[in-house]
């Protein structure tokens, strides 16, 4: 342990240089862990303190530093660009994607444990990693395998939830209630109604949040099972990962499709703090709902067209192509339809994306994947066309900041090569994924600021300073991993300031004059 707190010191010392203005590079910070502890929630009660004087030291001494101004364009915009989070788990950089504890997709794919050689790494690494910042050996990510499947058994109640709707229910409705439903078993709400110390709070929230990954995809299976396979249950087996065991409760045992399932849900896992699933698990966490709570409700969002109900859109629309045109459909036939689409007053599912402003790594990924395993699928290679038909049509419009695929453009077709046919669960798949950030950055609120006083939260507004008091008693964030550093880190309840167009058009009067 001598080593590993070594470590840690240097990864506290290397935090404290200036950061060079390009995430190009290798990773500067992370380290190979060659300690032989394997249990997880040891390492995070090593890494905690650590931390919290992190961001002790980091408001005192930069709290009043502005980030940059807001402009009327950023509030009447869904307050697009404004930085405002903190979101310790992930970052998005416009022009090279996003980024776990700052390694890129392929780096992760790289360094993080895999079940067979060369094959595309295990959720529970990244977990481990989103968790702690460390990348994990073998043997810490199998103990953590076997740690969540330990945790695994859904109540019959949560069954009888679900059962209680309509087979007709959209998937992502009977998995929201699912999720509901395990809520009671939480431990935080238990540990909170006891009055636990708010120096605690991020253990009951840790139980909660491995218990919860550990549950959704038997719960999201359950769920795939009653709607598309007669009620068909396929019980979970003990010997699998994580992504191949949520594979075989789904039905499907093949190797490729279970090394599908590993990368889905690692590269659909975290995607920064902004995003609206994100956002909505981070605000709800805030107010000291545990950790099931949270969750539902950014399932709710992630249902949404615009978020994780784009990934079933795709496929729906690429169908829609074949249906008209043909799998054997010519560039300039694709073309048409693209116009045909536009011109109808819609979009084309599967391209732009809010911050990036490249080609989404995480469909790149996708494609080397498609590359290597389904090369001659139709599906894939109509996907491939448009890539190169789309971006030139978007770019001409002259209205599309990003005119490249991002992950929704791909993951669909994947699904369905392997026999995953059915869009309307696509968005299942995103949400089981989705718990593992989640859960990652809510712990983190839950571990630095029981120690202050209440403080205030400073929003430069259009050059006007707007303080919002924050009280003592309430504190956190976003989804599983990032839901245990939000306790953690006993980050503050929020509550951004609004004001109403009559005051934007008066203060724009103001600054005019």
């Amino acid at each position: 342990m001598v080593f590993f707190r070594s470590v840690s010191a240097l990864s506290k010392l290397r935090s404290r240089l200036a950061q060079p203005s390009s995430l190009n590079g290798s990773v500067r910070w992370l380290q190979v862990q060659t300690c032989s502890d394997l249990d997880l929630h040891s390492q995070l009660k090593e890494l905690i303190p650590e931390q919290q004087e992190r961001l002790k030291k980091l408001k005192a001494e930069c709290g009043k530093i502005q980030l940059g101004n807001i402009t009327v364009d950023m509030v009447l915009g869904g307050m697009r660009g404004m930085t405002g989070l903190l979101w310790e788990t992930s970052l998005l950089d416009p022009d090279e994607g996003i980024r776990f504890r700052g390694m890129s997709i392929p780096e992760c794919q790289k360094v993080l444990p895999n079940a067979t050689p060369g094959g595309e790494p295990l959720p529970e690494g990244l977990l481990w990693l989103l968790l702690t910042g460390k990348v994990p050996t073998k043997g810490q990510v199998d103990a953590l395998s076997k740690e969540l499947s330990t945790r695994a058994t859904v109540p019959d109640h949560v069954y009888k939830a679900i059962d209680a709707l309509p087979q007709s229910a959209h998937p992502m409705t009977q998995f929201a209630t699912g999720v509901m439903a395990l809520q009671v078993q939480s431990e935080f709400q238990k540990a909170y109604e006891k009055g636990i110390p708010k120096s605690k709070y991020w253990e009951p929230t840790y139980e909660d949040s491995l218990s919860l990954i550990a549950q959704v995809p038997v719960v999201a299976a359950y769920v795939y099972r009653r709607v598309y396979k007669n009620g068909q249950i396929i019980p979970k087996d003990d010997s699998l990962d994580y992504g191949a065991n949520f594979s075989h409760m789904l039905g499907f045992d093949s190797p490729k499709m279970q090394e599908l399932m590993r990368l889905y849900v690692t590269i659909h896992s975290d995607h920064e703090g902004g995003n609206v699933s994100a956002h909505t698990g981070h605000l709800v966490a805030s107010a000291l709902a545990d950790p099931y709570l949270s969750f539902a409700a950014a399932l709710n969002g992630l249902a949404g067209p615009l978020h994780g109900l784009a990934n079933q859109e795709v496929l729906l629309w690429i169908k829609s192509v074949v249906d008209e045109c043909g799998e054997n459909i010519s560039t300039e036939q694709l073309k048409d339809y693209v116009w045909k689409t536009l011109k109808s007053g819609k979009v084309v599912p599967g391209f732009g994306h809010g911050v990036l402003r490249k080609t989404d790594p995480r469909y790149m990924c996708q494609r080397e994947f498609a590359l290597k395993h389904l090369p001659d699928d139709p599906l894939f290679q109509l996907v491939s066309k448009l890539y190169e038909v789309v971006p030139p049509i978007l770019t001409e419009l002259g209205k599309v900041k990003n005119p490249w695929p991002n992950v929704d453009a791909h993951s669909g077709v994947l699904l369905n090569h392997f026999g995953l046919h059915e869009a309307r669960y696509f968005t299942v798949l995103f949400g089981v994924s989705r718990s593992i950030g989640i859960c990652s950055q809510v712990l983190t609120m839950s571990l630095t600021f029981f120690s202050l006083l209440p403080f205030r939260i400073l929003f430069v507004f259009l050059n006007l300073s707007f303080f919002l008091r924050v009280h003592l008693n309430h504190y956190y964030y976003y989804f599983f991993s990032q839901l245990i550093w939000d306790r953690a880190l006993g980050l503050p309840l929020e509550r951004p300031k609004s004001v109403t167009m009559e005051w934007l058009e008066n203060h724009c009067k103001k600054a005019a004059a």
